[in-house]
């Protein structure tokens, strides 16, 4: 016959279980972006906690998960990037160099979105290399997104905070896939 204390066992069991998980993932985030950061120069370690933190936990329990949200964090960010794009381009005003970056930005971050979605369907299928290399792609749309305004000396990029979150994302995305 189970006594009082065996039953009491059970009954917390669950609770322990979840605050050891809880532990694991609160840990997880800023050693993983410490191992990241150390290894790219590129990569700020505060943006990626704050990045990562700011994620679904749930689906950031150990490594792969948070592989997995780094990824839908880029796609979330180019979305967003693309529709402020879109916006900037509704102003008629804008100067004509300005607008030609901005057109070039807007099909940069297109493409971004559906390569982005494949990027998730070959990282969930364990296909890391071809997710690395739709990943990588990203980095390059971003950066090459800022240089074109830079082609014209004193013209000045509304994107600039925004290409460097997506090469951010993009990068831990990267370093996270590379420790898989």
């Amino acid at each position: 016959m189970p006594t009082f204390s065996h039953c009491l066992l059970l009954l917390l069991l669950p609770l322990l279980f979840s605050a050891f998980n809880a532990n694991i993932a609160q840990n997880l985030i800023p050693e993983t972006c410490k191992k990241c950061a150390a290894d790219d120069p590129n990569l700020s370690y505060n943006f990626c906690v704050t990045s990562l933190q700011a994620s679904n936990r749930s689906q950031c329990d150990n490594l792969r998960g948070l592989g997995m949200m780094s990824i839908k964090l880029i796609k979330y960010n180019v979305t967003n990037t693309r529709n402020y794009v879109k916006n900037l381009l509704k102003n008629k005003k804008t100067d004509p160099f300005i607008r030609a970056c901005l057109n070039d930005c807007l099909d940069l971050y297109s493409d971004a979105i559906p390569t982005l979605k494949q990027a998730m369907m070959d990282y969930k299928s364990k296909h890391y290399k071809d997710a690395n290399i739709e990943v990588s792609s990203v980095i390059d749309a971003a950066t090459t997104c800022e240089d074109g305004f830079e082609e014209k000396e004193g013209a000045f990029s509304p994107l600039t905070k925004r290409n460097n979150d997506t090469f951010q994302l993009s990068a831990i995305a990267l370093a996270l896939i590379n420790m898989l």
